[in-house]
């Protein structure tokens, strides 16, 4: 049993990985290989230079793995918690547990409203609902967290992959018992 779900490969899902995988949690990442990135074109990344929104994506799934998170293209239908476990069904039948979920589905939310998480109106243009959430990312269903656009984050890809990996860090917080920061410096 991983101890990390993540539903949603994109900028907030894969980054959201890249954290908990880089921390040594065993890591599954459910994608439907359906993310709006894949139809993005991205000129306003700091310090980077502009790239196709599928190679962003693919970019970020491949460091996800460099760090040990593993994917499987599924469509996640449920989400259920029940004495600290977290179950995820897909809709080929499959199901998979782990301690922790992190929803980061964009601006698809059905996955949400069909297991009974709370949500409400959505914030930016075009996003019609969004998971209510902490500032911390928890949702109203126990070890249940949500990240990027389905938690009301802005839609542009930077501000996606940085609040997957702050919804990161604190779940890894939760699971160490203490303050999580990762933060490499340069090998002279």
């Amino acid at each position: 049993m991983p101890e990390i779900i993540i539903i949603g490969g994109g900028p907030a899902g894969a980054s959201a990985a890249i954290f908990t995988a880089k921390a040594g949690k065993s890591t599954l990442v459910i994608d439907n290989d359906m993310s709006v990135t894949k139809r993005a074109w991205i000129a306003n990344h700091y310090g980077a230079p502009d790239l196709s929104g599928p190679d962003l994506v693919e970019i970020g799934k491949n460091q996800a793995i460099k760090h040990g998170a593993q994917f499987v293209t599924a469509k996640a239908t449920k989400v259920s918690s029940e004495g600290g476990v977290v179950k995820v069904e897909t809709e080929g039948g499959d199901s998979y547990e782990a301690k922790h979920v992190i929803i980061a589905t964009g601006l698809f939310v059905d996955v949400a409203e069909a297991s009974g998480i709370r949500t409400k109106p959505g914030t930016e243009p075009r996003i019609k609902t969004i998971l209510e959430c902490t500032p911390e990312g928890k949702t109203s269903m126990d070890n249940v967290w949500v990240a990027g656009t389905a938690a009301g984050v802005s839609m542009h890809t930077i501000i996606t992959a940085g609040d997957g990996g702050k919804v990161a860090f604190n779940v890894i917080s939760e699971l160490n018992g203490e303050r999580y920061v990762d933060h490499d410096v340069l090998k002279s």
